[in-house]
C-alpha cells in the first residue's frame, strides 16, 4: 500500500476543514485535504454562507461584548452550555476573521441589520454578529471551478446565484423600481455571458463564495484537495491517532500525519440509522428530507467512535431544523427548497392539515419546525401548508415559486403549487380540513387588516421585521389573505446540519468517554458537537464555529506535535 507523510490530514472540504487546512499551512505545516465526494465544498457550498461571530472586526462601531454574547449563548444552550468551548469560540472567532482577511482570499461583509434569532433574550443583539463572504469571481479558481460543489439548483434563478440582503431585495422589486430593474438586468447579462463562455455562473455568492474563497486560498498555498478520496480507517499507535487509510481512485493510501487528523466530514444528516435513533419524527429514518450532500453520512462520527471517542446525543434538538418543500424536477428526481424568508412575508401563513396555525411563521426556521413538531399528533406525518393569496404570491413568490413575471404554469402542472378559486377549493386540493381552515383565515384576517397578530405575534421582534417587507405598514410581516385565487405549498421536515456530534474540548481535541483527549485527533464543523447545545441562536451559528474551531485545531497542532520527531512514523494499528 502506498504511504504518504504529511503534518496534518484534514477529512472533509467544507468551511471547517478548509479553515483548518489553510491555517495549518500558513503556520508552516504540510497539509493534505481528503474529500470522499468528487466535488469539494460539502454542505458549506450549498449554504447561505453566513458566519455568526460576536465582536467580529466588521462589527466595529456597533456595541457588543464577549460577555453579552456569552450571556446569550448561556441562555440559549441552557443545561447544555459548555463554558470552556464557548469562551474559546468567543475569544478566537474575531481573531480567526482577521487572520483570514489579512492572509487569504477570504473577505467578509457585515449584515448590520441581521438580527439574532431571539433578539429579546438576555445578551442578544438586533444586528451585527453575522457576516457573509463577499461575492467571488469563480474564474479565479481556473479549472478547479469544475470541482466546486454548486448551490442547490432550487435556490438559484435559472442557475444564477442570488446574494442575501440588498441583492435579494432588488429581485423582489424588479417590477417596481427602475434601479432594481437595472441592477437585476446587469446580473442577468453577466450570467448570460458566463453561460456562453463557461457553461455555468461565475459570480459566486453565499456559501459558494465562501468555499470558492477558501479553496482559492488553499490551492494557492499548494494544499492538495483530493476528491473521490474517503477516509476508511484511522491509524493508531500507542494510543495516538497518527493518520488514516484513504480510499482513492488509484487504490488505498496510508497517509501518516505528524501533527494530527482533523475530522470535518459534515456530520450525519444523510445517515438513516442515526436519524432513526435521534430524530423522533423519523421512526424509520426516512421521514426526513435533508438538502445536505449525499456524502454527509456520519463517517467522522463512526471513525471517532471506533477509536474511543464520545458522541453527544442528548441535546434537545439533534439537528438544526428547517422546513423544506419537495420540488419535482424535469428528470423525475425531487429537489428540496429550504424555506428561509418567505414565511415572514406579509400575507403568508402556515397551517397544519387540521387547518390551524401553530407558530409565529416569521420566527426562525428552527423555531418554526419545533412548533410544527409540537402541533403534529404522535404517529402522524409531519407536514404543514404555507398559504398565500394571489397578490401576495405574485409579489413575493412562495418557496420555489418565483414572483411575477415568472409564470405559474410549470409549478401548477407538476403539483408543487396547489391552487383554489376559493379557500374551500384550496383546502380540498391541499388536503386541509375546510371548515377549520376557513375559520382560521377569517380570524387571522380580522386582526391582520390592522397589522396585528394577537395569536402568535408576527412582526414583534427585530428578526421578524428584518425578513418582512418594510413597505408594508404598520407591520412588515402581517397582511390579510383575501384576494383569490389562493395557493398552498407543502413543507416537510429538513435540516441545515446536525447538532449532535463528537465531544470535543476547547482546543477542538476529540474526547473519550472519560473526557480525556485522544492525542492526534481533532474535530470541527458538524462532526463536532455544537456549542449551541441543540438550539439555534442566530444566522451562521454552524459556519462561524466551524471555521473558528478549524482555526483553533490547526493552531493547537502547530504547537503540539504528536510524533517525537519529524522522522517517518512507524506502521500503526488501523482502527
Amino acid at each position: 500500500m502506498t504511504a504518504i507523510m504529511t503534518d496534518t490530514l484534514v477529512v472533509g472540504s467544507g468551511a471547517g476543514g478548509l479553515a483548518a487546512a489553510v491555517t495549518a499551512r500558513l503556520g508552516g505545516l504540510d497539509v493534505i485535504v481528503v474529500e470522499k465526494e468528487p466535488l469539494f465544498g460539502g454542505a458549506s457550498a450549498r449554504s447561505g454562507g453566513w458566519l455568526w461571530i460576536p465582536c467580529n472586526p466588521q462589527e466595529a462601531g456597533i456595541a457588543d461584548s464577549p460577555a453579552e454574547a456569552r450571556r446569550y449563548l448561556q441562555h440559549e444552550a441552557a443545561n447544555h452550555f459548555d463554558g470552556e468551548r464557548v469562551d474559546a469560540f468567543l475569544a478566537n472567532g474575531p481573531e480567526m476573521v482577521s487572520f483570514f482577511e489579512k492572509n487569504t482570499a477570504v473577505k467578509f461583509v457585515l449584515g448590520p441589520a441581521f438580527s439574532d434569532y431571539h433578539p429579546d433574550a438576555p445578551g442578544a443583539k438586533p444586528g451585527g454578529r453575522s457576516i457573509v463572504a463577499e461575492p467571488f469571481d469563480g474564474r479565479e479558481l481556473g479549472a478547479e471551478i469544475k470541482r466546486l460543489r454548486p448551490p442547490l439548483p432550487e435556490i438559484t434563478f435559472l442557475g444564477m446565484m442570488i446574494g442575501s440582503g440588498k441583492e435579494l431585495l432588488h429581485f423582489f422589486n424588479v417590477t417596481r423600481s427602475v434601479k432594481s430593474a437595472g441592477y437585476v438586468g446587469m446580473l442577468l447579462a453577466r450570467y448570460a455571458r458566463d453561460l456562453a463562455l463557461h457553461g455555468r455562473a461565475m459570480r459566486l455568492t453565499n456559501g459558494n463564495a465562501l468555499i470558492g474563497r477558501l479553496a482559492k486560498s488553499a490551492l494557492d498555498l499548494g494544499i492538495p484537495i483530493r476528491t473521490s478520496s474517503g477516509l476508511r480507517d484511522l491509524i493508531v499507535r500507542d494510543g495516538r491517532v497518527i493518520g488514516g487509510i484513504v480510499d482513492t481512485p488509484d487504490g488505498p493510501v496510508e497517509i501518516h500525519a505528524r501533527r494530527g487528523v482533523v475530522l470535518a466530514s459534515g456530520g450525519f444528516p444523510r445517515n438513516a440509522e442515526r436519524r432513526k435513533a435521534l430524530y423522533p419524527h423519523a421512526p424509520t429514518g426516512e421521514e426526513h428530507y435533508s438538502p445536505a450532500p449525499p456524502g454527509n453520512t456520519g463517517d467522522g462520527l463512526g471513525l471517532a467512535e471506533r477509536v474511543g471517542a464520545a458522541v453527544v446525543t442528548d441535546y434537545p434538538n439533534p439537528a438544526a431544523w428547517a422546513p423544506v418543500s419537495r420540488v419535482p424536477r424535469r428528470d423525475g428526481s425531487i429537489g428540496l427548497f429550504p424555506h428561509f424568508i418567505d414565511r415572514a412575508k406579509p400575507g403568508v401563513i402556515a397551517v397544519t392539515p387540521a387547518g390551524r396555525r401553530f407558530v409565529n411563521e416569521a420566527n426562525s426556521y428552527h423555531d418554526f419546525m419545533q412548533g410544527l413538531f409540537r402541533a403534529t399528533p404522535k404517529g402522524a406525518e409531519v407536514r404543514a401548508l404555507l398559504i398565500a393569496d394571489h397578490p401576495t404570491l405574485r409579489r413575493y413568490g412562495l418557496g420555489f415559486v418565483k414572483p411575477f413575471p415568472v409564470p405559474l404554469t410549470p409549478v401548477l402542472a407538476n403539483g408543487y403549487l396547489k391552487k383554489g378559486r376559493t379557500l374551500r377549493d384550496l383546502a380540498i386540493a391541499a388536503g386541509i380540513d375546510p371548515e377549520a381552515f376557513e375559520a382560521t383565515i377569517r380570524d387571522f384576517n380580522e386582526t391582520a387588516r390592522r397589522g396585528e397578530d394577537p395569536a402568535f405575534g408576527r412582526g414583534s421582534t427585530a428578526y421578524n421585521r428584518y425578513l418582512g417587507d418594510p413597505d408594508v405598514k404598520p407591520n412588515p410581516c402581517v397582511a390579510p389573505i383575501e384576494t383569490g385565487p389562493f395557493y398552498a405549498v407543502e413543507v416537510v421536515p429538513g435540516e441545515l446540519g446536525t447538532f449532535a456530534g463528537i465531544r470535543c474540548d476547547a482546543d477542538a481535541r476529540v474526547l473519550d468517554e472519560s473526557r480525556a483527549p485522544i492525542p492526534g485527533l481533532y474535530a470541527a464543523g458538524n462532526d463536532a458537537a455544537s456549542i449551541m447545545g441543540g438550539n439555534y441562536p442566530g444566522g451562521g451559528i454552524t459556519l462561524g464555529p466551524a471555521m473558528t474551531f478549524g482555526y483553533i485545531a490547526a493552531r493547537h497542532m502547530q504547537h503540539h506535535p504528536i510524533a517525537p520527531s519529524d522522522q517517518e512514523l512507524p506502521q500503526g494499528t488501523r482502527a
